[in-house]
C-alpha cells in the first residue's frame, strides 16, 4: 500500500469543491506522469482542521473520493473525523463508501463497526452495511 496525504482545514464551501478536486486530480496525474514510486493506492485525507460540518463538506469529500477512484482505483480514507462529520456522513450513506477513522476521545484508535462488514485496518470504517431482514407482514 502506498498512502498519500491531503488535509482540509477551515470551512469548506461549495465554491471550494471544484478547485479542491482539480488540485487533487492534477497532483495525482503529475505523480503518474513522472513515474514517482509505486502507484498511489490510498489518499489519507485529514479533516481534523475542518471547522464546519455541513453538506458542502460532504459534497467535497464525495467528489474527492471520486477523483481518487478515477485516478487508478485508489481509495480516499478520512482521518481525524469528528463525531459531527461522522454522523453527517452516516446520514447521507457515505460511511460505507469512504473509509473513516474516528477522532472522538471515546472512539480514538478503535474500530467502529456498527452495521458494517469487512472493516479494514484498525481505526478504519469501510465496507457495506449488513443486510437487516425486514419483519414479515404489517
Amino acid at each position: 500500500m502506498n498512502p498519500w496525504a491531503l488535509a482540509l482545514t477551515g470551512r469548506v464551501t461549495r465554491a471550494d469543491v471544484p478547485r479542491l478536486c482539480d488540485r487533487l486530480e492534477t497532483r495525482l496525474a503529475l505523480r503518474g506522469d513522472r513515474g514517482e514510486g509505486a502507484p498511489v493506492t490510498v489518499v489519507d485525507c485529514d479533516v481534523g482542521g475542518v471547522t464546519h460540518a455541513d453538506l458542502a463538506l460532504v459534497e467535497a469529500l464525495a467528489r474527492l473520493a471520486l477523483v481518487v477512484r478515477r485516478a487508478g482505483g485508489a481509495e480516499l480514507r478520512l482521518r481525524r473525523v469528528s463525531p459531527g462529520v461522522h454522523a453527517l456522513l452516516g446520514l447521507v450513506g457515505l460511511t460505507g463508501v469512504i473509509g473513516v477513522e474516528r477522532a472522538d476521545s471515546a472512539g480514538a484508535g478503535r474500530v467502529d463497526v456498527t452495521g458494517v462488514e469487512g472493516a479494514g485496518p484498525p481505526g478504519l470504517l469501510r465496507g457495506t452495511a449488513r443486510h437487516r431482514p425486514q419483519p414479515d407482514g404489517p
